[in-house]
């Protein structure tokens, strides 16, 4: 493996890590990265594809809700599960891959793998020939690109602003997602009201174009390019030793592995509540999701103006995370339980961005891409087990008693941090 001039892979904890290795940034302000050509050109492409996403993100489930079953959240779980369920069996190779390729490349390849599995599904869905074995098997081969792409994407932003604005850049990188999330859903609900599930896919389909454009005219001078892993054997497992010599990262993955299965199947969560408990539609459920990009966005901005995370941050979020599902549960109508979800916005977003900047911030860049793949594996490859769990108390006790599991996750992961710090003192 290679590794630059004095850097060390020793533990030490995260706090302590990131003193020496961010200095005080000479900007200020919550927008500071944008002042670079190329984040602006990724930021702008990525918020158009993002919004596709959430797009069919809604379409998908919708379709499978309410046109290719009988509103059985089980079959919607699965469909989850298989499209998150390779961030696990790939682990080792989307990580390796992230430190060892060019991630600029890289990613131009898995995001036109992504956008011609959209066109796809969304031909189906348009010329009626859609069955839901096949929404089962494009949901597992979009996983597979999932798994590759997500460690280098959310690596590659080092590589555009360089370490003292990382944590800033991967705010906006959140403040992206979530304006999507409150645009895509309203919008897709518009669309399949209107036309149908397969245009609003088709539609996610085209906005990869925007993504891809904006690697293509990436100024390759002026990115931060960090050392690459070397072919040493043993590469493909040493982001897992690295992160047991790391108590501090291990107790976060813990609280990431709780939420991450447990508390994040919001389509859901949502989709259940808005149709079973609420009586309503696409376009209700839509505004929920939409309500609950209010929140995320916020608690994206907040985090923006951050110089640096802080671990003591996360309890709190998970902890507040606990309490929005709780709320959530036991609301009477829909304006109730939207304004729950704008409080589990804020918390989840707050979770995960620090939890984020944390681990990269206090890693080497030559281990980043694994300790990143193996956060998400760890947050996203639990969905297998979560959401057919999630689907199936909705199922049989009710949508509130699934927003139950949600609750218990964030008080849960709420524990582990607080009995790491209790054993660090």
């Amino acid at each position: 493996m290679n590794t630059s001039p004095g850097q060390s892979l020793s533990p030490e904890p995260v706090t302590a890590e990131i003193r020496r290795s961010v200095p005080d940034s000479p900007g200020s302000g919550t927008f500071r990265s944008l002042r670079k050509y190329n984040y602006r050109l990724w930021f702008g492409g990525g918020l158009i594809s993002n919004i596709g996403t959430w797009m069919q993100r809604t379409a998908q489930d919708w379709l499978v809700l309410t046109q290719l079953t009988h509103h059985s959240a089980t079959a919607v779980g699965v469909v989850m599960g298989l499209q998150f369920g390779p961030q696990l069996l790939l682990l080792p190779w989307a990580g390796y891959a992230a430190d060892r390729f060019d991630r600029r490349r890289l990613l131009m390849v898995t995001q036109a793998a992504m956008g011609m599995l959209s066109l796809a599904l969304g031909l189906l869905v348009v010329t009626g020939l859609v069955h839901l074995w096949q929404v089962y098997i494009l949901a597992f081969l979009s996983g597979c690109v999932t798994a590759i792409d997500g460690p280098a994407r959310q690596t590659f932003v080092s590589d555009l602003v360089g370490e003292e604005h990382l944590a800033n850049a991967v705010a906006l990188n959140s403040t992206s997602m979530n304006s999507a999330l409150l645009v895509g859903p309203s919008v897709a609900g518009i669309v399949i009201a209107a036309v149908g599930s397969g245009w609003a896919i088709l539609i996610n389909g085209a906005s990869f174009i925007a993504v891809l454009g904006s690697l293509f005219f990436l100024r390759k001078s002026e990115l931060h390019p960090s050392v690459r892993a070397g072919r040493a054997r043993g590469s493909l497992v040493e982001g897992l030793r690295y992160v047991r010599s790391r108590p501090d990262i291990g107790a976060i993955l813990w609280m990431i592995a709780l939420i991450g299965t447990f508390g994040l199947n919001f389509p859901i969560f949502i989709s259940t509540m808005a149709t079973r408990i609420f009586h309503g539609g696409a376009s209700l459920y839509g505004l929920l999701y939409s309500v609950m990009a209010l929140g995320t966005i916020g608690g994206a901005l907040i985090a923006a103006r951050r110089k640096k995370p802080n671990f003591r941050l996360i309890p709190l979020a998970a902890a507040t995370f606990g309490i929005g599902f709780v709320l959530a549960a036991i609301t009477p109508n829909a304006w109730l339980f939207g304004a729950a979800l704008v409080l589990i916005g804020i918390s989840s977003l707050t979770f995960s961005n620090a939890t984020s900047s944390l681990m990269q911030l206090s890693t080497p860049p030559v281990m980043r891409g694994r300790v990143m793949a193996l956060r998400l594996a760890i947050g996203v490859g639990g969905t297998p087990i979560g959401a057919p769990i999630a689907g199936w108390v909705a199922d049989t006790f009710g949508p509130r008693w699934a927003l139950g599991v949600g609750a218990a996750a964030g008080f849960a992961a709420t524990a582990v941090a607080i009995r790491y710090r209790t054993r660090r003192r």
